[in-house]
């Protein structure tokens, strides 16, 4: 009964906050959120991060215990997700094969796909990344990274991301402390601290994607015990040293939505959309959630007018 009024309530928030709060000339416009069950696997769930195809019709969902999903993503003719029909599942691998089991070795967090189609996962715990050829190929680990002041066991290498032109980022979950930013570490034939983002207190770090206009964007959350959880996007022009225009597109009420951990931007047509799927702690109480809000840019319609 707890669990389907709090759903209840959660959607129904979602349909009132249509727009999000935003910081400088961009807005967020709710589009809709689908509440995906009905797969009967004791791996479903737990859903750390998501990859969506560049026209929107395709999925890579990954899970906290070394588990992906892939498929088709149904939309009506509106564009919103009334299903997630799945086209196989891959339980992935060490570099010798081996599945990878929960906990300290197989804690996936966060996906990346580039542009020759390797997978790449970032890992917590025994923070690392690796990439896989296919989702059945033995692992192709990185360097390992350097170990940032904050990163531990349920706190390491939470968001990977990867620009076009190859360069791949990871952002680790929590900072030194409250007070100290957040090390984006980049990798292009080796690991360094690329840029510094601000962290705000309470807010960590959970997903992060490059969108088709050149932007990085952040997914942050904040657990606030029986509230729920509260979520936060933002973006921000990244380069070496410098942050630009960082800004805050969206920031939720707490219960609005579950616990949001992957991100992925693409643009549907007409304009950037934004995709989020959250971590059900393989709880009943929570619930899996596929969230999408479009990007509006207002400094934009305010020139055409």
């Amino acid at each position: 009964m707890f669990h389907r009024r709090l759903g209840t309530l959660s959607l129904a928030l979602g349909a009132i906050l249509v727009t999000a709060p935003v910081h400088a000339g961009a807005v967020l416009d709710y589009v809709g959120t689908h509440v995906w069950t009905g797969v009967d696997q004791s791996s479903f769930g737990g859903f750390s991060g998501i990859e969506i195809s560049p026209d929107g019709t395709g999925f890579h969902a990954l899970t906290d215990r070394a588990h992906l999903y892939w498929g088709r993503v149904e939309r009506d003719r509106q564009g919103l997700v009334r299903g997630m029909a799945i086209a196989g599942r891959a339980h992935l691998k060490d570099s010798e094969g081996t599945p990878l089991p929960p906990g300290y070795i197989g804690d996936s967090e966060g996906i990346a796909l580039d542009a020759q189609g390797r997978i790449l996962v970032s890992f917590e715990g025994l923070d690392r990344v690796v990439a896989y050829d296919d989702p059945d190929a033995p692992a192709q680990p990185l360097p390992r990274p350097p170990k940032l002041p904050g990163m531990g066991q349920n706190s390491g290498l939470e968001a990977l991301a990867i620009r076009d032109d190859g360069l791949i980022v990871a952002v680790p979950e929590r900072s030194a402390n409250e007070s100290t930013p957040f090390t984006v570490l980049a990798f292009d034939g080796a690991w360094s601290d690329y840029a510094q983002i601000r962290r705000d207190p309470r807010w960590l770090a959970v997903g992060a994607d490059f969108g088709p206009d050149g932007w990085f964007y952040l997914l942050e959350r904040d657990f606030r015990g029986i509230l729920g959880f509260a979520t936060r996007v933002r973006r921000m022009q990244l380069t070496p040293g410098v942050l630009q225009d960082d800004e805050i597109l969206l920031e939720t009420s707490p219960l609005q939505y579950d616990n949001l951990e992957g991100i992925s931007v693409w643009h549907d047509g007409t304009g950037i959309r934004i995709t989020m799927i959250s971590d059900d702690n393989f709880l009943f109480l929570q619930r899996t959630e596929i969230v999408e809000y479009r990007l509006r840019d207002t400094d934009l319609q305010a020139q055409q007018n």
